[in-house]
């Protein structure tokens, strides 16, 4: 079998190749840095030990999964204290507990929501916090 224009073949797929694949090299070594949310707010430096509902790791890891929790709990089951891992209970609300102390939407939660491409569904149901500045 006699494969014509084998030449140009080679040459139409290497080039084909090398297009596809440009984004990968052109952007190799060029990740941005994660940002580093901003947690400084008056809610927060007014305590004297700041403490969250859960260990920073955990909250990292899991605020969504967390909140859905929170979100089935209170709509199904109508419970609204969360005990929280220092033994304290907290009202499971996002606007009266989280937004209470996180009250920097734009530089905490929307700082790492478009560092990661994420576009949580939070501010469907809920209003939209006011910026504290």
């Amino acid at each position: 079998m006699k494969i014509y224009d084998l030449g140009k073949v080679t040459v139409g797929l290497v080039i084909f190749f090398l297009v596809f694949t440009f984004p990968l090299y052109y952007n190799m070594g060029k990740a941005t840095p994660p940002p580093e949310p901003n947690i400084q707010t008056e809610a927060i430096a007014a305590m004297s030990e700041p403490v969250c509902v859960e260990n920073t790791e955990y909250m990292r890891a899991n605020h969504m999964k967390l909140l859905n929790e929170w979100r089935t709990s209170v709509v199904r089951n109508s419970n609204r204290a969360y005990p929280a891992f220092t033994g304290v209970r907290y009202e499971m609300s996002l606007s009266n507990t989280c937004m209470e102390c996180h009250s920097n939407k734009e530089k905490f939660c929307d700082s790492c929501h478009n560092y990661a491409g994420v576009s949580p569904y939070c501010w469907e149901c809920h209003l939209q916090p006011k910026e504290m500045k």
